[in-house]
């Protein structure tokens, strides 16, 4: 029997409001489980990542697992700090009998979309946290690496949950986000592109609902004359190459003092030209001596490869490139590239290049680095490398991005305490 997602949305109102009435420690009696699950399963669920996917199982139990694993073990640990009511201090003596609090509720059903570059970890860290609040969860993974999905659904099927509480549902994309907004659900978060992004915005005016968004990112490093530059090169290499390029906050456009830029680019030459590229998974046996998987879909490596042609066609240059990876053979592989000689309208400066390449560009110094940083429509993490970390954060304020780190990169997404958004589109 066929249920729609308006019924589904009604079992699991009715299943929200008996799990918002048990107390903390009940709810987190229930949601911590996911760790031996998590322990006990591990393995197997990075394959699926890794199969699904494409990043190496390295890749996978790092950015996927791990996080996964810190991640309910903090929530669990911390929330009831986070929600507990909070008396407000008073702001006049004139009004000194009165007393305020703030007091935290369950939004009711919230619908979660997730993306296929980070299947597990993005939607799990969500719907634990929506879960521990209170709420009851729809769950649409990515219709390209549903059987990620499948074993995500199953980790929380498996925990005494109110029945209904919970829904995993398979439906297309375009679909997805109408049929919650018109089926009633509470709250939406959204991870995916920033065409899409605007969609649901828009679907969800008339209703004044609320949004969390997660969209595009073409993230920044400034590599300052002081930075230690093989740390840098290696760090950059991990956040522009990790996950074959597709992390929204990876990096993909570095500034390098003009004093160090031929040290750091012979630097990251070499790092790029030692990396092994390649399926990671060879039949029934993951391939743990691949550095760099593939990328996840046939759609994703050509539009990657259309940006990359139509920045070599305006005069950029390929100044490093992995040994193996074929950008325009019929596999997913797709070689690892720097590109230097860029010019500020090419994509790879203005666009969103969801893969493995990233553009070096010499600066005279801060101010013009964080100029050009701060030229795009994007704005989600940055770095800057620097042996100064007092300049390093004074360069980091002023830097229009929501996570900046100095002398790391795409490490945030692992930080469960952090808070995670950004600027602009």
């Amino acid at each position: 029997m066929h249920i729609t997602m308006q019924e589904k949305i009604n079992a699991a109102r009715s299943a929200q409001q008996v799990w918002a009435k048990q107390s903390w420690k009940d709810r987190v009696r229930s949601i911590k489980l996911l760790v031996p699950y998590l322990a006990e399963h591990g393995e197997e669920i990075a394959a699926i990542i890794s199969r699904e996917n494409g990043k190496t199982m390295v890749d996978a139990l790092a950015t996927e697992v791990v996080p996964a694993t810190l991640g309910v073990r903090y929530y669990c640990r911390l929330g009831k700090k986070f929600m507990h009511l909070r008396p407000i201090k008073g702001g006049s003596v004139l009004l000194a009998n009165k007393r305020s609090s703030l007091v935290y509720q369950p939004y009711g059903v919230v619908g979660i979309i997730s993306p296929w570059n980070y299947p597990f970890a993005i939607p799990f860290s969500e719907v634990v946290m929506a879960l521990l609040a209170g709420n009851a969860v729809i769950l649409k993974v990515a219709s390209n690496t549903l059987q990620v999905g499948r074993v995500l659904a199953a980790a929380f099927e498996s925990l005494p949950l109110p029945e209904g509480l919970f829904h995993y549902i398979e439906i297309p994309g375009k679909e997805a986000g109408p049929a919650m907004i018109s089926g009633g659900v509470d709250k939406l978060f959204f991870t995916g592109s920033t065409a899409v992004g605007r969609e649901l915005m828009a679907l969800a005016a008339p209703r004044l609902l609320p949004l969390v968004l997660e969209l595009g990112g073409a993230d920044a490093a400034i590599i300052r004359a002081d930075a230690d530059l093989e740390r840098a090169a290696a760090g950059l290499v991990w956040a522009g190459l990790a996950n074959a390029g597709q992390s929204c906050g990876g990096a993909q456009r570095l500034f390098v003092h003009q004093s160090v830029y031929d040290e750091f680019l012979a630097i990251l030459t070499r790092r790029v030209q030692a990396l092994r590229v390649g399926p990671s998974f060879i039949g029934d046996e993951p391939q743990w001596d691949c550095d760099m998987g593939c990328m996840t879909s046939r759609q994703q490596k050509e539009e990657v490869r259309r940006q990359v042609q139509a920045c070599l066609d305006a005069g950029a240059r390929i100044a490093a490139r992995s040994p193996s990876g074929d950008m325009d053979g019929p596999g997913l592989d797709f070689p690892a590239l720097i590109l230097n000689d860029v010019k500020p309208d090419m994509p790879i400066m203005g666009e969103e290049v969801f893969g493995p390449v990233m553009a070096v560009v010499p600066v005279s110094g801060d101010d013009e680095a964080i100029a050009l940083v701060n030229n795009s429509i994007y704005g989600l993490t940055g770095s800057v490398w620097t042996s100064d970390i007092k300049r390093g954060y004074a360069i980091a304020q002023r830097l229009r991005a929501g996570a900046v780190m100095i002398n790391d990169h795409l490490m945030s997404h692992g930080l469960a305490e952090t808070p995670w958004g950004g600027f602009g589109a």
